[in-house]
């Protein structure tokens, strides 16, 4: 097949769900014709010349595509057939790296690395059997970047002109707790008129700057700066199709272009945040883009913040992405933050506009300011809305009396409590108190507070943020029952004012002695996850629907070490459940992740933490299936691996039981043949009592490093997990 079934003028830019007009508008304005909007998307005619510019120019678009075939896809042999028709030297050489990016599913084909994996076997056996050569296949950074998008039994292939999602600028390394994606804040912006704004002289503040990205996205706008000016390099550069001239010529025009925006005098940009660690953050984000002059930050508190007075500022944009319930925590508990930010804008900032993005209308009505306009916009997964205020005649609405009263005290208060429940809290607040330096160093947002430190209250305290969850141990033949309930409601009363949260941040489960799956089984259905930070990662726990809330807390130096040890390595996920350790080892630059479970709803919920870490699957593979089957018919090989399987499982989806002490040789034997000569493997487990098989000891380098793989929070219950670091033997 000759690569004519499109024409080479007719291009797809694809966007957030939403975004789809405003980047109808840009295209068009960047000289496209024929645009015709579709979901999360925009196509569009025009030539390469032009689709260099989208590259570099669109501040909308995710990813700028040509399209070179339309191919029958009924089942995967179909397609791999009819990719082999392709005449895949017009695109690219045998010494050139590819990767697929591969998206939808039919009823033959319905696992996207499944579409992956035959797409890419198509291709390498085209260029085998034509040109005598294999090209590489790169999943980071590769030369090519293929994109086959699969609808019913038609599948359109194309070449991605971007080589990665264009919302990556290149001047964000780290963001804050949850960052937003540069082209969705530059969406906000656009709708908030803010171009139009800085044209007449307007500023800007962003109260809760985070690490700066409304603003750095505000500040390229007026000054003319093309987006993609800081990326180190696109996908077109290696097509064969690339014109190198009429490409160094359009960047040449946008770098003058950038240099002589730079110079005009540009609009008043500030910004606010109450954490200094998120200040110094945006800081280096605005100094990488060589915006230090046009951007300034300070840590400030929202309750301080008043407008800038050095020069006068009678037309400006107050716009911000304030923290949202399913973000950091209780949104009851943020209704006083929204209704503060309504307090400082009318306060400090008459006259002006502002721009509120969040994903809770509730949260945005307890501003208590009339908002004009609303646009509806898609933040990932999550639906989210732009709130848009004309601060000149707007007042102040005050919060529900009912929920200013909930906030004004919390629930509680010590001359309440009898004297056991005071004794209970009282050591609490010493564990916290114990724990604090430790916790403000390491930035633990996630740890073990208390643990039936004393024998009559019987639980395991357990924080997530502003969240906690407390789980109950059941009572010992003997114990009065009765005895046991009133202890209960005495942890319940004494809870709230010990670790001032309102008592319903509080979630109580029992703990009773396990088999099988039963801690995985749902103990509710509210389906409500909550995101937390783990150092660079942001986990999401769901506290109320299962046992175990999907992070197993005393892994956390695990963690830690996997993520400090996986760079440039590849990394296998045995027994992943819901892939924390998975996005530990990708953030820390694993070159790939194979995570494997039996679950769908682990797996699904691994899916949900590379998504809410920008992480994607083509680097981050999920496979469903039994490990130990899994790893008897594996044909890779890894650098680093962990094992951590249940004590024992009798899942209806094995047809046998399986039980860590008895079968836990067969399955150390068999994922050693997965592991590299030089490589590392983690075995862990809970199982108390747990022995090594001794001829395990003899087979490889075994060292027990439980000790050192429990944090202070856990120290005092040392038998909470069993941790081994096993290497080959040649390795001596």
């Amino acid at each position: 097949m000759s690569l004519s079934e499109f024409a080479q003028d007719q291009w797809f830019a694809a966007c957030p769900k939403g975004l789809e007009s405003l980047l109808a508008a840009e295209l068009a304005a960047l000289g496209a014709s024929g645009t015709r909007e579709t979901v999360a998307g925009v196509y569009f005619t025009g030539p390469v010349a032009l689709a260099y510019r989208a590259c570099l120019w669109s501040r909308l678009a995710n990813r700028v595509l040509l399209p070179v075939a339309r191919l029958e896809a009924a089942d995967s042999d179909t397609l791999y057939r009819q990719l082999k028709t392709v005449d895949w030297a017009a695109l690219f050489g045998p010494g050139q790296s590819f990767s697929i990016d591969f998206s939808g599913e039919n009823r033959e084909i319905r696992n996207t690395q499944f579409g992956a994996q035959r797409s890419k076997d198509a291709i390498v056996d085209w260029f085998t059997e034509k040109l005598g050569q294999r090209p590489p296949v790169a999943r980071k950074d590769p030369d090519i970047r293929l994109n086959v998008r699969l609808s019913g039994e038609q599948a359109v292939l194309s070449l991605d002109f971007s080589g990665g999602s264009l919302h990556q600028r290149g001047y964000r390394l780290a963001g804050g707790a949850a960052p937003l994606k540069e082209n969705l804040a530059a969406a906000i912006l656009l709708r908030a008129d803010w171009p139009g704004i800085a044209a007449r002289g307007g500023a800007l503040v962003d109260p809760m700057c985070g690490s700066g990205t409304l603003l750095l996205e505000a500040a390229m706008m007026a000054a003319d700066i093309a987006p993609g000016l800081g990326r180190r390099r696109f996908g077109f550069e290696h097509w064969r199709g690339h014109n190198e001239p009429q490409w160094r010529a359009i960047l040449a025009d946008a770098r003058g272009r950038a240099e002589r925006g730079k110079a005009r005098t540009l609009p008043e940009i500030r910004g606010y945040d109450a954490d200094p660690r998120i200040i110094r953050t945006a800081e280096e984000n605005i100094a990488r883009i060589g915006l230090e002059k046009v951007v300034r930050v300070s840590a400030r508190p929202l309750a301080e913040l008043t407008r800038p007075t050095h020069v006068p500022m009678p037309l400006g944009l107050l716009v911000c992405n304030p923290p949202y319930g399913e973000r950091l925590g209780e949104k009851e508990n943020l209704r006083p933050l929204y209704h503060q930010l309504g307090e400082v804008m009318v306060r400090e900032f008459r006259g002006w506009t502002a721009a509120v993005f969040t994903s809770d209308l509730d949260l945005g009505r307890a501003i208590g300011l009339r908002s004009h306009k609303r646009y509806a916009f898609w933040n990932g997964a999550l639906a989210a809305h732009l709130l848009l205020f004309d601060l000149v005649d707007n007042e102040l609405r005050p919060l529900p009396e009912q929920a200013a009263a909930e906030s004004a005290a919390p629930p509680g208060a010590p001359g309440e409590l009898s004297a056991g429940a005071t004794m209970f809290a009282n050591r609490v607040r010493k564990n916290r108190k114990r724990l604090s330096a430790w916790l403000r160093r390491e930035q633990i947002q996630c740890y073990r507070l208390y643990d039936a430190d004393m024998p009559e209250y019987a639980v395991a305290v357990d924080i997530y943020g502003e969240r906690a969850c407390v789980a109950e141990y059941q009572a010992p033949q003997g114990v009065d029952p009765a005895a046991a309930a009133r202890r209960l409601q005495e942890v319940q009363a004494a809870l709230p004012g010990a670790l001032g949260l309102a008592a319903d941040a509080i979630v109580y489960k029992q703990r009773r002695r396990q088999r099988g799956t039963a801690q995985y089984e749902k103990q509710d259905s509210r389906g409500e996850l909550v995101s937390v930070t783990e150092g660079p990662a942001r986990l999401l726990v769901n506290l109320q629907d299962y046992l175990d809330t999907g992070l197993f807390l005393d892994h956390r130096p695990l963690r830690r070490r996997l993520g400090a040890e996986a760079a440039g390595r590849d990394f296998l996920n045995l027994f992943c459940y819901t892939g924390s350790a998975t996005v530990h080892a990708a953030l820390g630059g694993a070159r790939s992740t194979t995570s494997v479970d039996l679950s769908n709803t682990y797996l699904a919920w691994l899916r949900k933490n590379l998504v809410h870490n920008g992480l994607d699957e083509v680097d981050n593979r999920l496979v469903r299936a039994n490990c130990l089957e899994w790893l008897h018919q594996a044909d890779g090989s890894y650098d680093l691996v962990l094992l951590d399987p249940p004590s024992f499982s009798n899942s209806t989806a094995m047809t046998e039981t399986f039980d860590i002490q008895r079968d836990h040789p067969e399955l150390v034997r068999s994922a050693m043949k997965v592991l590299r000569p030089g490589g590392q493997l983690y075995f862990s487990n809970n199982r108390r009592g747990f022995k090594l098989e001794p001829a395990l000891l003899e087979q490889f380098l075994c060292e027990d490093i439980s000790r050192s793989t429990l944090d202070p929070d856990f120290q005092r219950n040392p038998k909470i997990h069993c941790c081994w670091s096993i290497r080959h033997r040649e390795q001596g």
